[in-house]
Formats: C-alpha cells, sequence, structure tokens
C-alpha cells in the first residue's frame, strides 16, 4: 500500500435509472460481507460461486441492464469457458426461480435486478454517510457520529468475501478503501467531541493493519496527546518517520509534520476537542442550582456587589467570591439568588454542591470533583482515581467554557481550592460559617443579620400583608425575638403562615416566652439553635420523635424505608411523619422517597435528642435497628449476588428486618444508591454492642470496594472498625476487619501492608475460631503469595483456606481457593494441575449458578489454559469472563481481563489485538492501583515493538519503569531490560 497523500476515493452511488422500481415484499440483499439475499427472516440460497458473482455483478449496476458479455466478462475477465454464455443464463435462470421474475428482469438481451434503495446494504450505507456529511456540515457532530457508525456496522466481514472474478475483486478493493475512509471520518469525530481515550486502542489497531497509512497516525497521535500520553504521541510520529523512510524513502508529509511541532510545544489548541462529549446520563450543560425562593427579601447591596463581581469573570480573571457568617444568616440564600441572577454569564452550565461542612464529616474533594466531572459529560472509565488527577482534568475540562461553580457550606479553603476552575470565563461563588482569609484572591462579604426593615418585610411576604397590616407592632416584635436571621424569620413566618387561626399576637406571644428563645438571644451557633427550637416546639409529639431520631443518622440523607426501621415504624407511619417535617422545612425531600437535614438543622435535632428523649437508650435502640436493616438488607443482597456462599450464616443477627429484591439487577441499584449511607452507618457503629453488626456489614458490601467507586471510603472504614475491635479485645471483630482491609490494600496493589493485615488476621481467626476468618484470611494471602512470587507459602496458605472452606462447608470459598491453587500451580510449572483446578473451581461455580464468581473460575481457566499453550480455549474462557464482569458492574476485574486477554494474544501473535485489549484495560483507569497499571503498560510496549513502533513501546515502558520504582516492585528489572540498547537491538 502507497502513502495515503492522493485526492479521496469516493463509492459512486449506486442508483436505479429514472424508471419505477418494482420490489419483491421482503427481499433484502448484503454485499459488504458475504453475498446473501433473504426475504424477511428467511436466507435464500444464492447458488454456487460464480452465479454469486453474477448476483453482485447485477446488484452493483443499480438497477442497469447488463448485456451476458458484460456478465461474463465481469465473472471469468479474459479467459471464460467455452460454455460460458449457457452458464449466465443458467445462473440467471436459477436466480430468478429464487427471487422471483419481478425482482431479476431479461431487458435487451441483458439481466437487471429491479429493487428499492433500502433492500441492499450498499446503498443503505451509501444514504447513512450522505447523511453523516450533511450532519457534519451542519455542525450536528454527534449525529453525524451515529449515522457513520450505522454506516459502518453494516459490514460483516470482507465485502463480496469469496466472490470470485475480476470484477468482484475490482470492487472489493473500491469498498475496502471507502470503508477505511468512513471509519477516518468516524474516528476524527470521535476526537472532535472529546472521545479521544476511547479511539485510542482502535486507532492502535488500525495503524497496525495499515502501517502506511498517515492519516490515522495523525490521527493516533491527537487521540493520545489529548489522552495525557504526549510522550506516545511523539513517538508514533519518530515510528511513522522511520517506516516511511525504510519502505518508500520518503519523509512524513508536512501535515504530520506541523502537528509533531504542535505537541512538542504543548499547543493548547490541540489539546481542547472541538465539543465536549455527550455525557451518558446529564445533560451537557449542568444546571444544578437549587430553586431560588420566591420570596427573597433585601440584600440588595450584596446582591449588587457579588453580581458585579461575577461579571468580571467574562473578562480576562476568575472571579471567586466567598460568603461567610453564622448559621442560618442566610448565605446560601442569597448565594442562589446570585447565582440565578449571573446565569446569563455563564451560558457552559452552573455546578452545585453542599459540601457539608458544619457536619461531622465534610464532603471529600476528590468525591465531589468526580460528580462534577460526571456532569461535564466525562466517563466513569475516564475519572482519574487521585484527587490532583481529577483536579487537573476538572481545570482541563472548564478551560474555554463559562461555567459558575456555587460551592455551599464549604468547611474551610483547602476543601475547596481543589474545586476552583482556575481558567478566565468561569467564576466560583462559596458560602462558609468561616471567613477564609487563607482564599488567595477571593473576594471576601461578610454577611451579617437583616435591618429590621428587610426582617418585617420577609416576614410580611411569608404571612401575607393582611395579617400583618394590622398587627404591624406584633410583627415587630416577632422579628426582633427571632434576632433578625433570615432562618428564624422563615421558620416562624411559615408556621403562622400554615395556621390560619393564630393571629400574629399569638406568636409574639409565644416567642416572648423567655423559657423558649433564651437560646435566640446569644450570638453565634447559639442563636441559631434557638431559631430551630421555634419550628421544634410546634411539633406533635410524634413529629418531635422523628425529628429528633432522624437526626441521628450520620448519612448524606436517609431512604424512607431506612427511616421507618430507624423509627420502629410501618412504611406509611413513616412517609406521614417525615412529610409533615417537610412542611415545616426542619427536612428536605432531596427526592422520592429520600430524605435530608440541613446539616445545621441535623445537630440541632442531635440536641433535641440528648435533651429531650426520656430514656437515653433510645438513641442507641434507633442507630441499632437502622443498623439491623442495612445488615439484613445487604446481607440479602449478597445472598442473591453469591448463592451458597456461607458468609451470611456467619452474620451477627438482625433482629430489625431488611428489604428483599426478586432480582440481581435491583438488588445492586440499591446496593450503589445506598452506598454512602451504608459505609457512615459503619463508620457511626463502631462501638462493642454495635461493632460486630458494622463488620459484618462492610464484609456483605464488599462489591462496593471491587467496583471501585467506593474504595476510599470503604477503606477509611474498614480502618476504623479494625482499631475498635482492637480497642475493645473483640478478636473475631478484629480478624473479620482485617480480612476486609486486606482485600482492600490488594486489590490497590499495595502488597506489603496487605500482607501484614492477612498475617493477622489469620492468627486471630484461629484464636476466636471463626470459620469465615479462618477461610478467607489464608485465601487472601494465598492471592498475595502470588503477586509476590511466594508460591510454596502461597500453595500452603491456599490448602488451609481449601480445608477451613470445607469444614465450613463453604462450597463458593472452596471454589475460590481452588482457581487461586491453579494459578500458583502455573507459577510452580503444574500445568496440568493447574488447569484441573481451575475446572474444579468452576465446576461448583456452575453447579451453584454464580455468575460473577463464575467468571472468577474462568478468569482463572483462562490463565491456566494459556500457560499450557491451549490458547484458543483460553481465549474463550476471558472473553466469557469479560462479559460476565461488565454486567455486573465490576470495572477493575475488566480492565484486568482486558490484561490477560492482551497477554494471550501477544502468545498467539495476534500483536494487533493485543494492543487493544491493553488499549481498553488502560481506558477503563479501574484495574487497582499504578502497580496494574505499570504491568499493562509493558505488555502494551511488547506489542507495539511488533506492530514496528519501537518509539511508542518505549514511552510506554519508561512510564512502566517510572511506576515500577516509585513502588520499589521487583518488575522494574524486567522493563529495564526491555528498554536496555541491547534488547532494543
Amino acid at each position: 500500500m502507497g502513502r495515503d497523500d492522493g485526492p479521496r476515493v469516493r463509492v459512486p452511488e449506486q442508483r436505479a435509472p429514472e424508471r419505477a422500481a418494482v420490489e419483491e415484499a421482503g427481499l433484502y440483499f448484503s454485499l459488504l460481507g458475504p453475498v446473501r439475499a433473504r426475504r424477511g427472516e428467511e436466507s435464500l440460497p444464492s447458488g454456487s460461486p460464480q452465479q454469486r458473482a453474477l448476483l453482485a455483478a447485477l446488484l452493483l449496476r443499480g438497477g442497469r441492464t447488463a448485456t451476458a458479455a458484460e456478465l461474463i466478462d465481469a465473472i471469468w475477465g479474459e479467459d471464460p469457458p467455452s460454455q460460458a454464455l449457457a452458464a449466465v443464463r443458467t445462473y440467471a435462470s436459477r436466480l430468478r426461480k429464487t427471487l422471483g421474475p419481478l425482482t431479476l428482469a431479461s431487458d435487451s438481451g441483458g439481466y437487471a435486478m429491479r429493487i428499492g434503495p433500502e433492500a441492499l446494504d450498499l446503498t443503505v450505507a451509501q444514504d447513512r454517510a450522505s447523511d453523516a456529511e450533511k450532519a457534519r456540515a451542519s455542525g450536528d457532530r454527534c449525529r453525524a457520529r451515529t449515522l457513520l457508525n450505522e454506516a459502518l456496522g453494516l459490514w460483516d466481514g470482507e465485502a463480496l468475501a469469496s466472490v470470485p472474478g475480476p470484477y468482484a475483486e475490482y470492487q472489493r478493493s473500491r469498498l475496502e478503501e471507502w470503508r477505511l475512509q468512513l471509519t477516518e471520518t468516524r474516528l476524527d469525530l470521535d476526537l472532535e467531541v472529546g472521545c479521544h481515550a476511547e479511539a485510542v486502542s482502535e486507532l492502535t489497531a488500525l495503524t497496525a493493519a495499515h502501517p502506511l497509512r498517515e492519516r490515522l497516525r495523525e490521527l493516533l497521535m491527537v487521540a493520545l496527546y489529548r489522552s495525557g500520553r504526549q510522550a506516545e504521541a511523539l513517538a508514533v510520529y519518530a515510528d511513522t518517520r522511520r517506516l516511511l523512510a525504510e519502505e518508500l524513502g520518503v519523509d512524513p508529509r508536512p501535515e504530520l509534520a506541523t502537528l509533531q511541532q504542535r505537541i512538542l510545544r504543548a499547543d493548547e489548541e490541540l489539546a481542547r476537542p472541538v465539543d465536549e462529549p455527550a455525557p451518558a446520563s446529564a445533560p451537557v450543560l449542568p444546571a444544578q442550582l437549587p430553586a431560588t425562593v420566591p420570596d427573597f427579601t433585601g440584600r440588595s447591596s450584596f446582591v449588587r456587589e457579588l453580581g458585579d463581581r461575577l461579571a468580571t469573570a467574562e473578562g480576562s480573571v476568575m472571579a471567586v467570591s466567598a460568603l461567610a457568617g453564622i448559621g442560618g444568616v442566610g448565605k446560601t440564600t442569597l448565594a442562589v439568588h446570585v447565582a440565578h441572577q449571573a446565569r446569563p454569564h455563564f451560558p457552559d452550565g452552573q455546578l452545585y454542591v453542599d459540601l457539608q461542612g458544619a457536619g461531622a464529616r465534610a464532603a471529600e474533594p476528590e468525591t465531589v470533583l468526580g460528580a462534577f466531572l460526571r456532569a461535564l459529560g466525562t466517563a466513569d472509565s475516564a475519572i482519574p482515581d487521585s484527587l490532583d488527577e481529577r483536579a487537573a482534568l476538572y481545570r482541563s475540562t472548564l478551560d474555554g467554557r463559562r461555567i459558575l461553580v456555587l460551592l455551599d457550606n464549604a468547611h474551610d479553603a483547602a476543601q475547596i481550592r481543589p474545586l476552583l476552575p482556575g481558567t478566565a470565563g468561569c467564576a466560583a461563588l462559596v458560602t462558609s460559617r468561616v471567613r477564609m482569609v487563607d482564599l488567595a484572591g477571593a473576594h471576601l462579604v461578610d454577611l451579617d443579620v437583616m435591618s429590621p426593615e428587610e426582617a418585617l418585610q420577609l416576614f410580611t411576604r411569608i404571612v401575607g400583608e393582611e395579617r400583618i397590616n394590622s398587627e404591624r407592632e406584633a410583627a415587630l416584635d416577632v422579628v426582633a425575638a427571632c434576632g433578625f436571621l433570615p432562618l428564624a424569620i422563615r421558620i416562624a413566618a411559615s408556621r403562622l403562615a400554615a395556621r390560619r387561626t393564630w393571629t400574629v399576637s399569638v406568636l409574639a406571644a409565644k416567642l416572648a416566652d423567655e423559657r423558649r428563645r433564651l437560646d435566640e438571644l446569644q450570638a453565634g451557633d447559639l442563636a441559631v439553635k434557638a431559631t430551630f427550637e421555634l419550628g421544634y416546639g410546634q411539633l406533635e409529639p410524634p413529629q418531635a420523635r422523628a425529628f429528633r431520631l432522624l437526626g441521628l443518622a450520620d448519612g448524606p440523607d436517609i431512604s424512607l424505608a431506612a427511616a421507618a426501621a430507624l423509627l420502629n415504624l410501618e412504611t406509611h407511619a413513616a412517609e406521614d411523619l417525615l412529610e409533615a417535617l417537610v412542611d415545616t422545612s426542619l427536612l428536605e425531600s432531596a427526592a422520592p422517597g429520600r430524605y435530608r437535614y440541613h446539616d445545621l438543622v441535623r445537630l440541632y435535632a442531635r440536641s433535641c435528642a440528648e435533651r429531650d428523649e426520656e430514656l437515653p437508650e433510645e438513641r442507641e435502640l434507633a442507630l441499632s435497628r437502622l443498623l439491623d436493616f442495612y445488615l439484613a438488607t445487604a446481607a440479602g443482597v449478597y445472598a442473591l449476588e453469591r448463592p451458597g456462599d456461607r458468609t451470611v450464616d456467619h452474620l451477627e443477627p438482625s433482629r430489625y428486618p431488611g428489604l428483599t429484591f426478586k432480582d440481581r439487577p435491583r438488588a445492586l441499584d440499591w446496593l450503589y444508591a445506598e452506598a454512602d449511607c451504608l459505609l457512615a452507618c459503619v463508620l457511626q457503629s463502631l462501638g462493642p454492642r454495635a461493632l460486630r453488626r458494622a463488620v459484618d456489614l462492610l464484609m456483605t458490601v464488599k462489591d462496593l470496594a471491587e467496583s471501585g467507586a467506593n474504595a476510599r471510603r470503604y477503606e477509611t472504614a474498614a480502618l476504623a472498625l479494625r482499631d475498635a475491635a482492637m480497642s475493645t479485645g473483640d478478636a473475631r471483630a478484629e480478624g473479620r476487619a482485617r480480612t476486609t482491609l486486606t482485600q482492600v490494600y490488594s486489590t490497590a496493589g499495595r502488597f506489603e501492608q496487605a500482607d501484614s493485615e492477612a498475617h493477622r488476621a489469620m492468627e486471630l481467626g484461629i484464636a476466636a475460631n471463626d470459620p469465615w476468618t479462618s477461610g478467607n484470611a489464608p485465601n487472601e494471602r494465598g492471592i498475595l503469595a502470588i503477586y509476590r512470587n511466594q508460591h510454596a507459602e502461597g500453595e500452603a496458605y491456599l490448602q488451609k483456606a481449601i480445608a477451613a472452606f470445607r469444614a465450613d462447608g463453604n462450597k463458593p470459598g472452596e471454589a475460590s481457593a481452588l482457581c487461586n491453587l491453579s494459578r500458583i500451580h502455573l507459577a510452580l510449572f503444574r500445568t496440568d494441575s493447574a488447569v484441573d483446578l481451575a475446572e474444579q473451581g468452576i465446576e461448583i461455580y456452575d453447579r451453584l449458578g454464580l455468575a460473577l464468581r463464575l467468571a472468577n473460575g474462568r478468569y482463572a481457566l483462562g490463565l491456566a489454559l494459556a500457560k499450557a499453550n491451549r490458547l484458543a480455549e483460553a481465549l474463550e474462557q476471558l472473553t466469557q469472563a469479560l462479559g460476565i464482569f461488565h454486567e455486573n458492574r465490576q470495572p477493575l476485574w475488566e480492565g484486568v481481563t482486558h490484561f490477560r486477554l492482551a497477554e494471550v494474544h501477544l502468545t498467539a501473535g495476534r500483536h494487533t489485538m493485543s494492543a487493544a485489549h491493553a488499549e481498553q484495560a488502560i481506558a477503563l483507569r479501574g484495574i487497582g492501583g499504578e502497580w496494574r497499571r505499570g504491568t499493562v503498560l509493558t505488555v502494551l510496549g511488547k506489542a507495539l515493538v511488533q506492530l514496528e513502533q519501537p518509539d511508542r513501546a518505549r514511552a510506554c515502558w519508561a512510564e512502566a519503569l517510572a511506576i515500577y520504582e516509585q513502588l520499589g516492585s521487583i518488575e522494574a528489572g524486567e522493563v529495564r531490560g526491555l528498554l536496555s540498547p541491547a534488547t532494543a537491538a
């Protein structure tokens, strides 16, 4: 193949002449693959290869008549058989019987096909490509991509596959060139809309298949550069220049050289896609601002000051304004109101988050950044793990966009610094209880209470002028008793507005009672607490009890079912109480069936629980019921996911029932929706009476850690449980907590820490005579031994695990240990027994119907078969495992399996497939820490060398070596060998 710097080849339109097409109902023909015909869902016989060649020649003429001589030349070329004319007539007669006389017509000594444009895959593809070109010209790139994918999806392998004759050979080449052009155009659109990370894998494979096609190399360089892989992008250019010099004796075309220079100088325009990718489940333009209150009152000077400040973001600076003041002073109300007025200055959207800074556990910046990136259209697989990487990607995503970020209820400046846009055109509006003097460049605003006039105006707007005009003095007394604090005024006024039989004087008299407003007369947080007392004092006893107890739960919100458990009520009764609290503004409805407190209201509710609960143990009982509810529900989800697993039989008993689910998808939906609440409950249950159940709850929600979505908070919970168990001397709880922590560390590639925890867990499991720890701890140590090349020790650990699982009757545990032992045997070159052990594990999983665990078994068997050089079988097992992991939302194991597939394809000499799977593993960004990323980069480099891309390979190895050296991993030696000049030679 020569260089692709000539004019583009286009497939001419295959259109019928100007005549009415007569169609046989339901007929459809395929040329973009094997030549086929069908009527409806019924496949029709197409005959011998020569008969298919005749059919293809007629279909490619687009309805025009082909003479017998033309058909003979198309099928046989310059050397036809003596009976060629008779053969053509025979083929035509057979096709007419199959297709019908209206479809294959005789015309002037020749033949013609009479079909409509939708009856041939080629014309459908041409229509889709034409529509895509129009969509792209109009700026609708997403539709253009969709149409091109539809066109390309019509191919089923090589066009006109196995059709003989010179005409078919010519058309085959022409159609393949068109297919490549369509693919290049679609990949170009991928890069324009920001899907560069996803495009790298496909481009790597295509450049390997078409090494001299410079346009593909150019697209690959751009995709790598935008994925943050500058060294690899430059290495692609070096590979291309060397290859062109060796094969053709020429230099790369000017466009490629210009691109190299842009990458070398880190061209910002090159790094920015034309469009942002359309998010899967979020709007393209985020509009997250809460609704502004319709009765917003006063604060005109602040509104003007902040509005003017935000307007400066349209110029050359990033505007940052920080509002500070006591709780209840109206910071959020003012910020939301100003943000809505400023929306025209920020046409690319508005982001909002409650940072929960006044609560016991403020929101973590990396969690907030993950939510912001998703709202801005970033796929989950493209969101990095670390805070610094997320912050960098966030700033890059906002570059060139005009977005307002409202950071509500911040704890301190350190919490919000990673959340600031950092680019002109954007602005941040921050609210906090503390004055952020250490926030460089911020415009600080101190918000005080309302003036008497503003306070009375707000009160009047809520209650109504009719009731206030006749009792103005009483109304002034009310707002004065509220200390002119906006939240207190709003609560008092709302209560009055809801009770038409009350007068303003009645409310003023109630507030005059010093027993009710004593705290309100004080400054700071106590004033806020007294303000909440106004609403709390009006609640009926059941409502007040619900208000007090609901505030005890640490989660960001609470579901109706969980609230019913905490309150020990039927669901409908709990819902009535919660909705009543929503009406009083003491509780918020976060979403249908979910409720949350403002953080200051939560603190007030807890103080009420400490003060007003007649039986102090009721607080402990409420949280115990909540823990029971979560444990019982999570245990049910675990049992549904892992039938036959004995873990659920070793859990602490739950006195309060949980939810039940009919199918696994709904169970998993509950698990991931409740993740934050579950982990918060664990962290809140560290006392001696709740500790064992908290440990067991963490064990049953291990999918949260394995999915990678909640690994950080899961680790925090495991550490807290371990320390609590140590302080109370509970060996069983400590052993289970350490085993769980081992799994977290092992997944993250922190093997030394993992082994330390597992070692102690084994000792504790024996001391506590705990069947769960006695099986799982040595199983985890066996897994660690595989990674650490301690195979003899690993075999001993796994034999202990198998014995423990068998003694406990835990068949899934036994299967897991057998599959792990299979990997040990592989490392010890006992390949036959490795295959046998993996097959034993699969047989157990299969018999129990364990879909997800079956994937682990097939993964282990795939590794064993690969080592036994049964590569086709290995690929089959690993491919099946990959599908199951994807279906069960396990991106970590998806990535690991892609990596193993890359290894097997590399061994089999399928270097393009190897590189493609390695790229997919990298793109998932969830395969268990930097150590695993290093292993993938190493394999990718080996595949790239075989694809004659040595410079890019060395870039991959250099990155892998940096990772290994930082971690102190033994794999660094292998990579140094790969990078050595002798190896390169």
